[in-house]
């Protein structure tokens, strides 16, 4: 009989062919990721180039490219998109196309239906057949690049090959389909903050509405104006909103400052030591692998100059940046750029009354495709408005006006930035951009600054935007766009000051026309006017230092008003000694800031439950949403007068519901089971920037997730933060003077963990750390012929 080998010989034989075939794999992995990367050095024949362009990239990927020719620069500004970032193209244009579930299955399914409401994709082919001859030749070279770049990568974009797909070609209606899905960013495509104040208004005893939906307050700092007056005590009983044993809801609260936004500013020559303007500009966005944004400058042919900023992943603008002359930046404005329209409909619903009489509803049949399923079909209700979006809470259908429906809404005027030569000129830009409406912020070589709203601004006649009113009767409407002379400006102001953090920046005429859609509550805007108008001068660091002020401004009164109501509470001591030394800062290491900013979410959460419970009676679904963001002055008054007659029946006393809210949030904190001392402002606010696959494959973020940082920096204040959104990048720059600018951006040029520029930048970005705007030393050349 022959002897069995021994156990632990045949366990360590196993481990060792375990460990080879793991090998194998992880070799196999490494390869196969290789075959992706992008070509960094060297000369290619495009035979599609008369002129030849250099792309010239330093160790974090910026790229530099340089051409006698715009249309090869646009060329091989498409080639680095496709290399680098096509996947995030192709998330983009399908975004707003309604075609995401044709790439990741039924998962997507809802978001398309509720976008291809807009008929994006039909839109942008009619956008780009009215361009000007001049801008689609460069458009084309755009494409060209992309389609060229793709084709030149050995293998497909590693996401391809996880999701079992195959990328199609680049088109020139995707690149205006990249800035649609910008609008579905920044905009709402359902006009959701008019239809909610329409209902408030109109359902709420109008004492109440007033109270808890103020248009302002004390922390407005506007450009022009003053800040709004303090809200007036309700004589309305809260109680009166609820049924007897009506049970009473409650939301949690996010913070009311969480909005995809922006902030910049700019400080004229009178300020600065060299004569130049010098601008500010962080754009909050949703944090991800990769960047939304990709780096690139390239030289101005003809000129002696070089544009330098950002691009989107998707068309050949600079969207952010300076030509050398001029610099300028954006934020979203919070104004009002759509209408929702209550239809009059005739008995059998199949007609809608307009001016001219009853008309039939065009009906559109879109085919959305699904990985893995059944093509799904949408009908699609048209008026002569804009398409139907949903309904009020009577049950009215609702169609949708709005400006990126026009021809307006998305062209490529912006790239008629890239050659203004002073502030005054990229100013007069304003009306023409094709963008999500935007605060336009500009300052320029020679000291000049100025604002005004990119966008065209529509001429409401009969009604002003602020509430749902039928146009049945001709008597509401638009009566076409504002010219350059109407769009609100300011210019080279006194205070040689300019300031926006997407709170109201107009008062009278020019808020007249801008109008309201959720305006920030001003506590950011206020804190970023304020350190301005603390200096004398300025250089480009002391702007950085302002991007980065994590200081809790907004909370200090709410810290001081809690420390007042645990002074007699000996169950708190320890809770009562972390808020006392909470260091008044949004510090990572803070656990008072934690324990305040939570506390006062809560309070409004539990104060305001009686008004979400009285709106759920009309509308099911109803939530607070984007219009808590001026709740902040009546929470306030109450946290501080108690009146009885507004205080939750849910609760005994305002001390009562103070500290319900309180253990709330201290067992919410405790759920990890540290110690207090533990559970800091980092703790929760942690960094969680993944790959868009990583939410489906859990096994991705092992390779492409951003470490787990911890990081300082909240809401309402200049260092917006949380774990998936903030700064998605900072710059500051005089133009001219591109050599001092400062630049972070979070997660680097690119989206390939193999790639040398995997991530190069992040950690700037994290510290803070001041990094350059322009492109550092060349390490990799190529040469498209």
């Amino acid at each position: 009989m022959s002897k069995s080998p021994s156990s632990p010989r045949l366990f360590l034989r196993i481990l060792a062919w375990l460990a080879a075939l793991l090998a194998i794999a992880l070799a196999g992995s490494w390869l196969w990721l290789r075959q992706s990367l992008p070509i960094l050095d060297g000369e290619l024949d495009t035979g599609k180039l008369e002129v030849p362009a250099t792309i010239r990239r330093d160790a974090q990927g910026v790229a530099l490219i340089e051409s006698l020719d715009r249309n090869s620069i646009a060329f091989a500004l498409g080639f680095l998109h496709a290399q680098e970032r096509f996947f995030q193209m192709d998330l983009l244009r399908r975004n707003s196309a309604g075609e995401l579930s044709a790439l990741v299955g039924p998962a997507a399914l809802k978001h398309d239906k509720k976008v291809r409401l807009h008929q994006f994709r039909k839109r942008a082919k009619r956008n780009v057949a009215a361009m000007p001859a001049e801008q689609r030749r460069l458009l084309g070279h755009y494409v060209e690049g992309v389609n060229y770049g793709l084709q030149q990568l050995e293998a497909r974009p590693w996401e391809y090959a996880v999701l079992g797909r195959e990328p199609e070609p680049w088109t020139e209606a995707d690149s205006l389909l990249s800035m649609f899905s910008m609008c579905l960013t920044l905009q709402s495509p359902t006009g959701e903050y008019e239809q909610r104040d329409t209902a408030l208004a109109e359902l709420l005893p109008q004492d109440l509405y007033q109270f808890f939906f103020p248009d302002g307050g004390h922390w407005d700092a506007p450009l022009i104006g003053e800040a709004r007056g303090p809200v007036k005590m309700p004589q309305t009983d809260i109680a009166s909103l609820l049924e007897e044993k009506e049970p009473i809801a409650y939301q949690k609260m996010e913070s009311d400052d969480k909005i995809y936004g922006s902030n910049n500013w700019v400080v004229g020559g009178a300020l600065t030591e060299h004569g130049g303007a010098i601008l500010a500009d962080d754009m909050h966005l949703g944090l991800r692998v990769p960047n939304i944004w990709y780096r690139a400058g390239w030289n101005l042919p003809g000129s002696e100059r070089t544009v330098r900023g950002v691009t989107l992943p998707g068309g050949p603008i600079a969207v952010v940046g300076s030509n050398g002359l001029v610099a300028w930046g954006f934020t979203n404005t919070g104004g009002d750029w759509g209408d929702l329209i209550p239809l009059e409909l005739s008995e059998n619903g199949r007609q809608y009354k307009t001016p001219e009489g009853w008309r039939d509803f065009e009906i559109d049949r879109e085919a959305i495709e699904v990985k893995g399923g059944e093509t799904e079909y949408l009908e699609v209700r048209k008026t002569i408005w804009g398409p139907v979006v949903s309904r009020d809470y009577r049950g009215t259908p609702l169609a949708y006006r709005w400006v990126a429906h026009d021809l307006r809404g998305a062209n490529m005027n912006l790239l008629q930035m890239e050659t203004v030569e002073s502030a005054r000129e990229a100013l007069d830009l304003g009306p023409l951009l094709g963008i999500p409406h935007q605060n336009l912020v500009v300052g320029d070589r020679e000291g000049h600054i100025g604002w005004t709203v990119a966008g065209a601004i529509p001429r409401r006649v009969g009604f002003d935007g602020s509430r749902s009113v039928s146009w049945a009767d001709g008597s509401a409407r638009w009566d076409g766009f504002l010219s350059a002379s109407e769009q609100p400006r300011v210019y080279d102001p006194p205070s040689h000051r300019i300031w926006t953090a997407n709170a109201r920046t107009m008062d009278g005429q020019f808020l007249a026309v801008m109008g309201d859609h959720g305006y920030a509550l001003g506590a950011r805007q206020q804190q970023i006017r304020d350190a301005l108008f603390a200096g004398r001068t300025f250089t480009e660091r002391d702007l950085l230092d302002i991007q980065l002020d994590d200081r809790a401004v907004f909370l200090q009164r709410w810290q001081q008003q809690l420390s007042g109501l645990l002074e007699s509470e000996e169950n708190y001591r320890d809770v009562r000694e972390q808020i006392e030394n909470w260091g008044g800062r949004a510090a990572a290491s803070s656990v008072g800031y934690r324990i305040v900013r939570n506390y006062r979410l809560k309070f409004l959460e539990f104060a305001t439950a009686p008004v979400l419970t009285y709106m759920r009676r009309f509308q099911e679904e109803f939530s607070f949403g984007p219009m808590k963001r001026q709740l902040e002055y009546g929470a306030w008054e109450m946290s501080l007068s108690e009146p009885r007659h507004l205080l939750n029946p849910d609760f005994e006393s305002w001390r009562t519901l103070k500290l319900a809210a309180l253990d709330a949030v201290l067992e919410e904190m405790a759920k990890d089971g540290h110690p207090l001392a533990e559970q800091s402002w980092g703790a929760q606010n942690t960094a969680r920037i993944h790959h868009p696959l990583g939410r489906a494959v859990s096994a991705i973020n092992w390779f492409t997730a951003m470490p787990a940082e911890p990081l300082s920096g909240d809401t309402h204040m200049p260092r917006v933060q949380s774990p998936d959104n903030g700064a998605s990048e900072r710059m500051v720059v005089s133009p001219g003077r591109e050599d001092s600018g400062i630049f972070h951006m979070a997660t680097g040029q690119s989206a390939h963990p193999l790639s040398p520029f995997f991530g190069n930048g992040h950690e700037d970005w994290v510290q803070g750390n001041p990094s350059p705007l322009s492109e550092r030393e060349s390490r990799y050349t190529l040469t498209l012929h």
